[in-house]
């Protein structure tokens, strides 16, 4: 065990004194000591409960003969950063979550982890942070937040968004908005459709680093309380058999994790957050191969922002496992590979049953024959950019349009609510990318800005930034090259027209490949000035979107 070096001999008695001025016993260290990893916090909705799964957790623990000790990661909410300054630090805080609790983990010499996320950037900085320490580990959830309800609807954070557009667009008053705002978001948890937090969270199930339910047990649930003590007393088994996260995160599992993504139609940063976990994993990731298991992988959820449906649905459908198993019927996924369960995903798998065929659609009758997500290339993105298909309205999944070009997302929102925008257009926000931004602002102020004044089914928004999982539309994010690095997206100009082509997986700046080397000599590439701090070594060290917007050490 880890801790014998730390723990064990004469040698070690200053480290014990320490550990006994924690109010430790002899036989709390004669036992594994396993590190509970926690991003409680109170300014993230979703992690306002973690401080109950924790105790659950320890519990849990101590109960299989750990000892448990807790220690914190940070997490910022998406929601919060949204549309200002605060969103350039969203992205960024996933290497600061995973380098930090590297430096906790082998400071202290833990024999196991539990880690305990639940939003967007906290649960892929984890998955990282597992891979990349490599000793036992398991995951638990903080769990989703229950669907708000509007006019007898069940409503969410995307549809709050919207509402300020209709808002904007005068079709909705004060007091209308007022009571969005006092529903939309009406528990603690992840917010509620498949959006970033909770696309991670499932496809941890996948991936098998968590238990069944870690995904879409709603936070509310005294279930989510019980998960939390099995997770705990199952990491202790972990330890006894010494079942590691790079036994269990294997290529194949991580194709199984693309392969359920694009049925469950998940959360476009997905896109960056798995090729970086793979990084970690030691697995390469190549974004060409998304098109190749999206070609054979029908679309069988369309759980909000694409549809009616929300995670408290997914769950009592029977949940992710529900999926795969409807996955299995096509022979589309690899059954045999390794979980924290200590069984194959085979075997975890084998009694799930599909209880509502229209939250999960059968494998013979899905939504879309191909999956939720498509990579674009073309000359105004070769290295690929990303979409959200299976949230396109019928008629944007081919588009061709005049191009209106802003620098940042403050000129676009502004101009949108201005009516700058018109049916038709191609919306593109630049110099939004890793390191051009920096930090890869999510956006979905401007795309819920056109949802909510009613042209998300006939304008398109480009980026080299990205996209909330909360964002619906004809949505292309993850432009690679970025902007700042010279790519093609820095060289679009006003009225230049855009073909978009999602079922032919192409995406075209109808301009010469004379005009464009004359137009990058010509138009200087423009760099934000005065960035100072952890952002400023951020971008001088973050790699493209393509590659997973990676440090690169």
């Amino acid at each position: 065990m880890i801790k014998e070096t730390i723990v064990n001999g004469a040698h070690n008695a200053p480290h014990r004194s320490l550990y006994k001025a924690l109010g430790l016993t002899r036989e709390e260290l004669d036992r594994p000591l396993i590190g509970i990893v926690s991003s409680y916090n109170e300014i993230v909705p979703g992690h306002m409960n973690l401080d109950k799964i924790t105790q659950a957790v320890k519990l849990g623990v101590a109960m299989a003969g750990g000892t448990p000790i807790m220690f914190p990661a940070i997490a910022v909410c998406d929601g919060i950063a949204m549309g200002h300054v605060g969103m350039k630090y969203s992205l960024v805080t996933r290497d600061l979550i995973a380098d930090s609790t590297e430096a906790m983990v082998m400071a202290h010499g833990f024999d196991g982890l539990v880690m305990i996320p639940n939003c967007d950037k906290n649960v892929p900085g984890l998955l990282m942070a597992a891979a990349r320490l490599n000793i036992p580990t398991i995951f638990v959830s903080g769990g989703p937040m229950l669907a708000g309800r509007v006019d007898g609807k069940k409503r969410s954070l995307s549809a709050m968004f919207e509402a300020v557009g209709s808002y904007k667009a005068g079709t909705i008053d004060d007091c209308k908005l007022c009571e969005y705002e006092d529903k939309a978001c009406p528990t603690c948890g992840s917010c509620s459709g498949m959006y970033t937090a909770n696309s991670m969270n499932c496809l941890t199930e996948v991936l098998g680093m968590g238990l069944q339910g870690n995904g879409t047990i709603p936070a509310v649930y005294s279930a989510r309380i019980e998960l939390a003590k099995h997770a705990g007393m199952q990491v202790m088994e972990l330890v006894r058999k010494n079942i590691r996260p790079r036994d269990i995160m294997t290529k194949e599992a991580i194709e199984n994790a693309i392969t359920a993504d694009m049925a469950l139609g998940c959360s476009t940063n997905s896109m960056l957050h798995l090729p970086a976990i793979a990084n970690e994993c030691g697995v390469e990731f190549n974004l060409d191969y998304v098109n190749t298991i999206s070609e054979r992988t029908p679309n069988l959820c369309h759980l909000a922002p694409a549809g009616p449906t929300y995670m408290e649905d997914l769950n009592e459908a029977g949940g992710v496992y529900a999926v795969l198993k409807e996955l299995t019927k096509l022979n589309l996924l690899n059954t045999n590979v390794m979980t924290v369960t200590g069984k194959t995903l085979g075997e975890n798998i084998e009694n799930a049953t599909n209880l509502d065929k229209e939250t999960i659609r059968p494998i013979d009758n899905p939504f879309t024959k191909t999956g939720g997500i498509a990579v674009l290339k073309g000359n105004l993105a070769p290295d690929g950019c990303v979409v959200k298909r299976s949230a396109v309205a019928k008629e944007m999944l081919v588009h061709e349009g005049p191009a209106r070009v802003y620098e940042s997302e403050e000129e676009a929102i502004s101009a949108i609510y201005a009516g700058k925008i018109k049916k038709g257009d191609v919306v593109v926000i630049r110099y939004e990318g890793p390191s051009g931004g920096p930090g890869m602002r999510e956006m979905l102020s401007p795309t819920s800005a056109i949802a909510g004044m009613g042209l998300d089914k006939d304008v398109a928004l480009i980026t080299d930034g990205r996209f909330s999982g909360a964002t619906r539309g004809a949505s292309i994010g993850h432009v690679s090259p970025e902007a700042v690095s010279g790519g093609p997206i820095a060289y679009v100009k006003e009225g230049d027209i855009i073909s978009i082509n999602i079922p032919e997986y192409k995406i075209e700046l109808k301009v010469s490949d004379d005009e464009l080397s004359k137009r990058r000599k010509e138009m200087p590439i423009k760099r934000k000035e005065n960035i100072t701090g952890y952002l400023k070594r951020y971008a001088q060290m973050v790699s493209s979107a393509d590659k997973g917007a990676i440090i690169n050490r």
